[in-house]
């Protein structure tokens, strides 16, 4: 048999038990309002994907075909490219949100503007459209021209005069 001494010990370790047990889930506790209780872990969102994409277009807005489009991660500095197809559209997917990225597109020396995509843009599907004015030739193309004329005049033999 147990002492009363012993007896005194373990009922008072047996009811410590229950009340740490009530504590820790809200049981017995204010009409059982759970208090007492862990708020449940907020539920945290994987990392989105994000999508960029869009039509190359002339001066005109008729879409342009063939077109190279370069998209530059201004962190890593990485540059991807896409030929814009017959409808002139273009599209890069896999991007990193919160990231900035530039774009712009070139066809026989013409560029378009450089366009931002800003990591601050929380679309997931982000559309931009870039034009390209071809009615002027780039200053690299204008440059090599007109170095090449020159350097064809230099080359040309004199031709014989006839009499």
């Amino acid at each position: 048999m147990l002492s009363p001494k012993k007896l005194a010990i373990f009922s008072a370790l047996l009811l410590t038990g229950v009340a740490v047990y009530g504590f820790q889930y809200g049981i017995g506790m204010g009409g059982g309002q759970n208090k007492g209780t862990l708020a449940p872990e907020v539920q945290k969102k994987g990392p989105t994907i994000r999508s960029v994409t869009g039509v190359v277009l002339d001066q005109s807005d008729s879409p342009i075909a063939r077109a190279v489009v370069y998209l530059k991660n201004t962190k890593t500095l990485t540059v991807k490219t896409y030929i814009s197809n017959d409808t002139g559209n273009y599209q890069f997917n896999g991007l990193v949100p919160n990231q900035d990225y530039e774009l712009y597109a070139e066809l026989s020396g013409n560029k378009s503007s450089t366009r931002t995509l800003s990591g601050f843009d929380s679309r997931e599907k982000a559309t931009l459209n870039l034009r390209i004015d071809q009615t002027k030739k780039g200053a690299d193309q204008k440059s090599s021209d007109q170095g090449k004329k020159s350097e064809d005049k230099k080359n040309e033999e004199p031709q014989p005069q006839s009499k």
